[in-house]
């Protein structure tokens, strides 16, 4: 069996939220992690365009955050798509649910990272969806962009 690359410098980006949301304000925050799903992340084996964060007693999760599982692991593999906790400092996670009393608002991930020590990483950001005339303007900006790179 030959064994799948593992990077050290991993960045998973969720397209998707950007085209469906507005960001009001980022935020960083760690990811609490079974044994292998560090090894999946690192293979680049993460699905974040489902995913969304709640409030569960005082603390933020995220759900439907795809891990895949890791394809060296035994019975102690992880389940894919269990609900992580978010490491965020107390003042974040109390402004956070100030802000999402507010009608509309969510918090949606935006990106999964290693950082410099090696731990795993995720952006997250208090995000307002857009209408459908506002995505078809974002469309048309992508195009226009895309048409004056070209020249």
């Amino acid at each position: 069996m030959a064994k799948e690359k593992i990077e050290k410098n991993v960045s998973i980006k969720n397209k998707r939220a950007s085209f469906e949301y507005y960001f009001i304000d980022h935020f960083t925050a760690g990811i609490m992690l079974q044994g292998t799903e560090i090894k999946s992340i690192r293979q680049g084996k993460v699905n974040l365009t489902d995913a969304y964060c709640l409030f569960m007693d005082e603390a933020l999760y995220i759900r439907q955050m795809n891990i895949s599982k890791y394809n060296e692991g035994t019975y102690y593999n992880h389940d894919p798509l269990r609900d992580r906790k978010l490491l965020l400092t107390k003042k974040e996670l109390k402004k956070l649910q100030e802000k999402l009393k507010d009608q509309g608002l969510t918090i949606v991930p935006t990106r999964l990272f290693i950082s410099d020590r090696g731990f795993a990483k995720l952006d997250i950001a208090l995000a307002k969806g857009k209408k459908l005339y506002d995505k078809r303007e974002s469309i048309k900006e992508k195009d226009v962009k895309r048409s004056m790179e070209r020249e």
